[in-house]
């Protein structure tokens, strides 16, 4: 037990505490590797339920099957594990952004059986946020185990992450670009070398576990300035997919809420019209990744209508799948989408023009996956990565670059945030590093006091206020209730000088009289980016804070901005 006090209590082996880089890839990699078991045995789960299922798929009552894993996910998540249902992605960026990287011991293992019930049985979501959340979640707790600091179990964060993605999809450099372009929003060299040691351990362990595989394997293909020119177009196509499917999960959201009926219900009846679904078109079920398969390597027969349906009602799979409480990710959804809109496009161009020589229908499906993940996450390197690193297609880079940042771009047009960043931007909860609301959070209210205030009180002579004037550096004076101490109003000196320089009104006003009886004021649980914005907006210098209606002191811009000034250098120290 002796490395056990060794890493958990500060002043022993300083040496490795003392070089926090060295520190942060040790554990990095450890993480990275607990992450990559995480996903190996979430993919040989879900293949042994999906095989398991298959024979049941063509009889009548199949469609129960997707009915009873969601309602047994969604049981399981919010009677068994007390967490609602969704992708988990959010919940981690929620995590980084608000609560400095702190998660619950359970989410290690909680998403990943959920999602396991929810995809096994025919439901359309996939396997990565789900590990993603449980990467985070490892990072997360060893990091309070051996009592890391804030700014570190970030770090470790990101580093379970990255460990995710990379070993769910062989995929170093994409989990490492994930976690920093995504989870963190930041690119630090604090971050960056523990990360790349985490995704390259999470590569690793899969690699070791499951062979050297690469995901879609690919061909060469020849690519003509007529694939180039196609590229534009695939690019609108696939925004206005990733438009239409970050739309309808939130609509669908919005619809099953609404509907009076337990969750438990409401996931079963989702999970049912999935199956139905799937009668018609079996493709829209499940992850989808035998069906990229064929496309990429030319073995998808459908036509142009077929296609297009197909994607279609992929989307409507997916959002039923989520929206109505199954759990899962929108990584393999939005990979196979994106082939199917790939494929109907290249449909489309043979259609109008069938003398030209395009490229085969593989390279078609690659685009429209890249252009879908780049518009939906509206991460391009992110999207573009992932499909070179899953098709080893290295040598389409430069289609996949215009695919990739039209998508984003066009996508933005739409839709301003991330499928992931929506909620949290709504909600005020995403303060990302380098940001005034990220600085101005870690400033409380109680920092930023000015407490050299002279009370007084309502019945004091103007002449005697006067006399106190004297006496303070101060423009600001409370007026504070002799026998309660309640706070009563405040003076505002710049607005009494007419009072104060008529002497004839010395002995006939009192205090009362010209006190501001209804200020603006500030609390002890407001955000100092709420207190900054209700300065600029009002052209306040200052503003009195008030607990349980005693006033406590004043808050100004000056003393705010220098807080701000120091912290800012702070965190820009930190991140260097």
């Amino acid at each position: 037990m002796k490395w056990f006090k060794f890493w958990r209590y500060p002043g022993k082996f300083d040496f490795y505490r003392s070089d926090d880089r060295l520190l942060l890839i040790q554990i990095g990699i450890v993480v990275g590797v607990l992450s990559g078991f995480a996903s190996v045995g979430l993919t040989w789960s879900l293949s042994a339920m999906l095989d398991s299922f298959a024979p049941f798929r063509q009889l009548w009552w199949a469609f129960l099957i997707p009915a009873l894993g969601l309602m047994l996910s969604s049981l399981f998540l919010e009677k068994i594990m007390n967490e609602g249902a969704g992708h988990g992605v959010t919940e981690v960026i929620y995590s980084v952004s608000k609560v400095g990287g702190l998660m619950r011991l359970r989410s290690c293992f909680s998403r990943l059986i959920s999602s396991c019930l929810t995809i096994g049985s025919g439901g359309s979501a996939g396997p990565e946020a789900p590990v993603v959340m449980s990467g985070a979640a490892i990072g997360s707790n060893i990091a309070r185990f051996f009592n890391l600091n804030e700014r570190q179990r970030i770090t470790l964060v990101g580093c379970g992450c990255a460990g995710a993605i990379s070993a769910i999809f062989n995929a170093p450099l994409t989990g490492m670009i994930f976690s920093m372009e995504i989870i963190l929003g930041e690119w630090s060299m604090v971050h960056i070398i523990p990360i790349a040691a985490a995704s390259v351990a999470g590569a690793e362990t899969c690699r070791f576990l499951e062979g050297n595989r690469i995901a879609f394997e690919s061909s060469a293909f020849h690519i003509t300035s007529y694939d180039m020119a196609a590229c534009f177009g695939l690019a609108l196509i696939a925004a206005l997919a990733s438009v239409m499917l970050t739309r309808m999960l939130r609509k669908m959201h919005h619809i099953s809420v609404k509907i009076p009926v337990p969750f438990w219900l409401r996931a079963a009846i989702g999970g049912a019209i999935v199956g139905l679904i799937g009668f018609a078109v079996p493709d829209a079920l499940g992850e989808g990744y035998h069906t990229i398969h064929a496309m990429i390597h030319g073995m998808y027969t459908a036509g142009l209508g077929v296609a297009a349906v197909a994607c279609l009602t992929k989307i409507i799979t997916t959002s039923l799948t989520l929206g109505w409480g199954g759990s899962g990710g929108v990584f393999a959804p939005c990979l196979v989408i994106g082939s199917f809109a790939g494929i109907a496009f290249q449909r489309l161009l043979l259609f109008a023009f069938p003398t030209v020589m395009w490229s085969g229908e593989g390279l078609f499906a690659l685009l429209g996956m890249a252009g879908m993940m780049s518009g939906l996450l509206q991460a391009p390197l992110t999207g573009l990565f992932l499909i070179v690193e899953i098709t080893g297609s290295y040598d389409v880079m430069v289609s996949l670059i215009i695919v990739s940042a039209l998508s984003t771009a066009i996508t933005h047009y739409f839709e301003p945030t991330s499928f992931y960043l929506k909620d949290l931007i709504d909600n005020g909860s995403l303060l990302r590093p380098g940001t005034d609301q990220r600085v101005l959070s870690d400033i409380s209210i109680r920092e930023v006091i000015e407490t050299d205030c002279i009370a007084v009180l309502p019945d004091m002579l103007l002449k005697d206020f006067v006399e106190i004037v004297k006496k303070s550096a101060r423009n600001f004076f409370p007026v504070e209730d002799q026998q309660t101490g309640r706070f009563l109003g405040i003076i505002n000196l710049n607005k009494i000088r007419p009072y104060i320089f008529n002497t004839f009104l010395y002995d006939t006003v009192v205090v009362e009289e010209i006190m501001d009886s209804d200020p603006e004021v500030v609390f002890y649980d407001d955000e100092l980016s709420d207190v900054l914005q209700e300065m600029d907006s009002k052209n306040y210098f200052s503003m009195p804070v008030i607990s349980h209606a005693r006033f406590i002191g004043m808050v100004s811009k000056a003393t705010l901005l220098d807080k701000y000034r120091d912290e800012l250098k702070a965190q820009t120290f930190h991140i260097v």
